[in-house]
């Protein structure tokens, strides 16, 4: 299978397992920023030191885009899942949403000052994340920032139950110095990194990594 094949198939798994989840995923996340300390700590770094336009890539209800834009920022969410993304409009009616892959953004070079990646790179392959980390570096102007929260570890599950129904999806834990190596292969300065123990219902350990584009 070429990468172009394999992204191709990768968007579209995705996409349908999350048309069919939305709605209960949403009722199951949606105190979740409420409960994570850690998850608050970063983010609110995050908005501490971003300066303008900030996208969430990845946003699926729009809980992290909601959450950024209480604080401050300017925020507004993509998503590859249409289901998502009338979920997010319906619960966040004065941010704006709007279809769209992290592999392809629909979005001019350098002209968001901060971008966040929260959990949403978990379903893919290793192979495609420079495609992605290039993404986020072009849309970046130089001194922008991008945060990523992901899995932390080093393997692939098969998921075939989700949120109360049967999907397919592969879920992916990635190695933080892999993520470091690679964000920097596409350009960033690595700025934060920060590994925290499962919590709660959490198998694994959790990751954060803030990268800067350089000028």
């Amino acid at each position: 299978m070429t990468q172009t094949q394999q992204a191709t198939a990768y968007l579209e798994k995705t996409k349908i397992a999350y048309d069919v989840v939305a709605p209960a995923y949403a009722d199951q996340l949606r105190g979740a920023i409420a409960e994570s300390t850690w998850d608050r700590a970063v983010l609110g770094a995050f908005a501490e030191v971003v300066d303008g336009p900030v996208l969430d890539v990845g946003c699926g209800p729009g809980r992290i885009t909601g959450y950024l834009a209480e604080l401050g920022l300017d925020v507004g969410g993509i998503d590859l899942s249409p289901r998502m993304v009338e979920v997010a409009r319906a619960e966040h009616p004065g941010l704006e949403f709007s279809v769209g892959s992290l592999l392809e953004l629909d979005l001019a070079d350098g002209g968001l000052a901060g971008l966040v990646s929260w959990y949403s790179l978990v379903h893919t392959p290793p192979e495609l994340l420079p495609a992605a980390f290039a993404e986020f570096f072009r849309v970046l102007r130089p001194g922008g920032r991008a945060v990523l929260a992901f899995k932390a570890g080093d393997e692939k599950r098969a998921l075939t139950q989700g949120y109360g129904h049967d999907i397919e999806l592969d879920v992916y834990w990635f190695p933080p110095q892999l993520v470091v190596d690679l964000l920097t292969a596409a350009g960033f300065v690595e700025s934060m990194r920060l590994v925290r123990a499962a919590e709660g219902p959490e198998r694994q350990p959790q990751a954060y990594v803030m990268g800067v584009k350089p000028g």
